[in-house]
């Protein structure tokens, strides 16, 4: 045989990442359901930016003659007490859900990773006082410490991406204290300090991509816990204000009806549910990619 033939090609990364999640059903499913939410509130975004409304019915326009409709051909998942096309509503409250849980995890992945790489990196009374800062905040039900916020800051969208980006600081500066004192004990940290670098160039060049993976992780699975907090809020009437649709806040104006016109609750609460599966599912199959030792062949 020629040396060709012995060759044997080699994998990248990446492509044995995509195989990893390509032969894990759950984890495609996840990417397959996020991948048509990503695209919905994508579009719905840009269409009503222009005036132009791509949905079957005026998500905000309320019609009384039409109220308490149950599901059928002409309003697939009914209408509420108001006569709003639930349907409607459930789509157009996919990119205020979608919105939020990036924004919030955005500030919490930003905001957590440089404190707790700050913190495992120079050690000593700076990580003591930040972990310490860490461990109050912590102490609290996240859910309670963001409606605590939201009494001192008032009500609305951009208040409630703050305040659930706030509470979830703690949870990535731990992982990202903790990864950062493993990869600082490694040879080339060593090898980088002793040639010279300085804390910053080590800490961005040499630090931060190697840590990247679990922080990743947590932030893919973050974003269900922040969808699942804006609904939390809105049910509470402290996050997107009406006529706006929002799925918790549709949660709780049907609360009521809940057995006269069980539909109302439903479709929203279901909106809900596959949003935080898909993302679960996604995030456990995207942990076991990029670990090499538990990928699937």
């Amino acid at each position: 045989m020629t040396d060709a033939v012995l060759k044997k090609p080699r994998s990248s990364h990446l492509g044995d990442m995509w195989a990893s999640l390509a032969s894990n059903k759950a984890a495609l499913l996840g990417m397959i359901i996020i991948a048509l939410l990503v695209a919905i509130a994508v579009t719905l975004t840009i269409t009503q930016a222009m005036g132009i409304n791509i949905l079957p019915y005026d998500p905000n326009l309320a019609d009384m003659d039409k109220a308490f409709i149950a599901p059928c051909a002409e309003h697939w998942f009914g209408t509420d007490q108001l006569g709003r096309d639930i349907f409607s509503r459930v789509l157009d409250g996919t990119k205020i859900s979608l919105s939020v849980g990036l924004a919030a995890v955005s500030i919490s992945l930003v905001v957590g990773t440089i404190l707790g790489a700050m913190g495992g990196f120079y050690g000593g009374r700076l990580d003591n006082y930040l972990m310490r800062l860490m461990d109050v905040i912590l102490s609290v039900p996240s859910i309670l410490l963001a409606i605590a916020f939201m009494a001192a800051m008032g009500r609305g969208l951009d208040k409630a991406v703050l305040a659930i980006g706030l509470v979830s600081i703690p949870e990535y500066a731990r992982i990202a204290r903790s990864c950062v004192m493993s990869v600082k004990a490694n040879d080339y940290i060593q090898a980088a300090i002793v040639t010279g670098d300085s804390n910053m160039r080590i800490i961005l060049r040499h630090i931060l991509p190697n840590i990247t993976s679990p922080i990743v992780v947590r932030a893919t699975l973050g974003i269900s816990v922040a969808v699942l907090d804006t609904a939390a809020l809105g049910f509470l009437g402290l996050g997107v204000q009406p006529p706006y649709a929002e799925w918790g806040d549709m949660l709780a104006r049907s609360r009521s009806f809940i057995f006269s016109a069980p539909h109302t609750l439903i479709f929203p609460g279901l909106a809900i549910t596959i949003t935080v599966l898909a993302f679960n599912l996604f995030g456990d199959g995207l942990r076991d990619a990029l670990d090499p030792r538990s990928r699937r062949r």
